[in-house]
C-alpha cells in the first residue's frame, strides 16, 4: 500500500474555514465582498521530507526522554545517543535509539542492552527482521533489548541468547518504561526501592 502525504497545516492556513456571509458578519460585525474563495492544491510531499520530518520529532522526543531518565538521581546517568530510523515504504513511522548501557541480571553477569522509542506499536521480529506486525494503529512503544556485535565493525544485533528473543521489555507507557530504564540502571537496593515507589 503506497500512502501520500501532504502538509496538512499549510493547506488549512491556505483554505480558512468558509463562513456564509451572514454569519461572517456576525463574527467580525462587517462584510467582506472582496474576499475570494479560490481553493489551492494540497501540496503533497515526498518520502524523503515526510522521513525527514518524523525523525526530527523523534529525536527531540528522544532527547526529552534522556533528558528525564537522567534527571532522576545522579548516581544513575546513561550515555546520550540518540539516532533514528524510518520504516521503509511507511515514512511517518520510525524508532530513535536513546542510549546504551551494561548491567547484570540474575542469570547473565554482564549484558549490553540498549533503549529505543517509537511512533508505532509492533512486535520485536526473528532474526534480521527487527520489527514485525507493525499495527495500523497510532502508538507510541518504548522497548530495550540486549545487544551483541556482529562481525560488521559498528554494527550491533539483538542477542537473542538473553530471556530467549533478546528483548528485555517492552510496554506503550511511558512511566513503566522510565522505571525499567531506571531499574536497570540502579546499582544499589536503596535506588530500586525508591525506583519501585514512583
Amino acid at each position: 500500500m503506497n500512502f501520500r502525504y501532504y502538509d496538512a497545516v499549510a493547506y488549512k492556513r491556505a483554505n480558512p474555514p468558509k463562513y456564509a456571509t451572514h454569519t461572517e458578519f456576525l463574527r467580525t460585525g462587517r462584510i467582506d465582498r472582496q474576499r475570494s474563495w479560490s481553493p489551492s492544491e494540497k501540496r503533497y510531499l515526498a518520502y524523503e521530507e515526510i522521513a525527514e520530518r518524523t525523525g526530527r520529532k523523534l529525536e527531540r522526543a528522544g532527547s526529552i526522554t534522556h533528558g528525564r531518565i537522567n534527571g532522576f538521581h545522579r548516581s544513575i546517568q546513561f550515555p546520550k545517543l540518540i539516532f533514528h530510523r524510518t520504516l521503509a515504504g511507511a515514512p511517518h513511522l520510525g524508532y530513535c535509539h536513546i542510549t546504551v548501557a551494561n548491567s547484570r541480571f540474575a542469570e547473565f553477569e554482564n549484558v549490553q542492552w540498549a533503549f529505543y522509542m517509537a511512533n508505532f506499536l509492533a512486535d520485536i521480529g526473528e532474526e534480521e527482521q527487527f520489527f514485525a506486525d507493525v499495527s495500523k494503529k497510532p502508538g507510541r512503544m518504548y522497548f530495550a533489548v540486549a545487544i551483541a556485535p556482529t562481525e560488521v565493525e559498528g554494527r550491533l544485533k539483538i542477542d537473542r541468547t538473553v530471556r530467549d528473543n533478546g528483548v528485555i521489555f517492552r510496554t506503550n507507557d511511558p512511566k513503566r518504561a522510565m522505571k525499567n530504564v531506571l531499574m536497570l540502571g540502579a546499582r544499589n537496593e536503596a535506588l530500586r526501592k525508591a525506583i519501585r515507589a514512583l
